[in-house]
């Protein structure tokens, strides 16, 4: 059998050492594993854009793969180590500090163990008394040992109840007399695009299709930073550059975008849950 692809994803960057120290220490376990990389340009301690990103990409990537999702702003304190299963065939190696909320609100989480560092920590590196790194000598160390069939999932840890994920809220769009509410929920950090929470299909519930010129109004904190028409389409090419468009993104989400620039940085608007957004004929 074809042992599991692991893709990492932190918010480390590549300015020093720390992705590389996790590469070698999966290697030193099995230099047969695989290693991919998702991303290392999460924004630092953002375990929301963790838990985003992982659900923005698992799905495309063979069943079996293994997620190593380290952005860990609690590392070395009580927060649990874990090794969860999806519903859809996947395994992820995280902190449950939230990063599994989108898997778990929209893909299912089926079981939950956490990691026993009495065996699923990395020994005889002169690392045993740092509590700083768990994405070399936790997170990277034991998948690793999943992937190489050195353990299986039982061999991780103690089980624990799905229901004790953390998970962070996650608020649901709205539609009521022809229009539709809803938050940023992240961005496209280099197009300067704005991702929303608000699927495709409660546009078309709400009677706008392509072609349409909707108004488009954003509050930040209440207040209105934003109130124009803006044409609705299928991509960035129907509007002259420099121009904004509404668009649904490539996860089925309505999103804005300028066309050859930054929605983001064009108009000064960010994503979380004190960004709104509301579109109406």
């Amino acid at each position: 059998m074809q042992k599991p692809i692991l893709v990492f994803q932190t918010d480390f960057t590549y300015k020093e050492g720390a992705v590389c120290a996790m590469y070698g220490v999966v290697k030193s376990v099995d230099r047969e594993l695989e290693i991919m990389d998702g991303t290392h340009e999460i924004p630092q301690y953002d375990v929301w854009s963790a838990s985003y990103r992982l659900y923005q990409s698992m799905r495309f990537w063979p069943k079996g793969t293994i997620f190593v999702s380290v952005v860990d702003p609690g590392v070395g304190t009580a927060r649990r180590a874990c090794v969860a299963l999806t519903a859809d065939g996947y395994t992820v190696v995280t902190p449950d500090n939230g990063s599994l909320t989108h898997l778990k609100q929209w893909v299912g989480i089926r079981a939950v163990r956490e990691i026993d560092e009495r065996v699923n920590r990395l020994v005889g590196k002169g690392t045993e008394r740092t509590s700083v790194f768990h994405g070399r000598d936790l997170f990277g160390y034991c998948a690793a040992r999943l992937a190489s069939g050195m353990i299986d999932f039982e061999g991780v840890g103690a089980a624990y109840p799905v229901e004790e994920i953390v998970c962070l809220p996650i608020m649901e769009p709205q539609m009521e007399q022809g229009k539709v509410r809803g938050i940023f929920e992240i961005n496209d950090p280099n197009f300067g695009n704005l991702w929303s929470n608000i699927p495709l299909e409660l546009f078309t519930q709400a009677g706008f299709n392509y072609g349409d010129r909707l108004l488009l109004t954003i509050r930040h904190a209440g207040e209105v930073v934003f109130a124009e028409r803006v044409l609705f389409q299928q991509s960035f090419g129907f509007v002259a550059r420099g121009e904004p468009i509404i668009y649904n993104n490539e996860l089925m989400r309505i999103g804005l975008a300028v066309n050859q620039g930054s929605f983001c940085q064009q108009y000064g608007i960010g994503f979380g849950a004190d960004w709104q957004v509301q579109f109406e004929k």
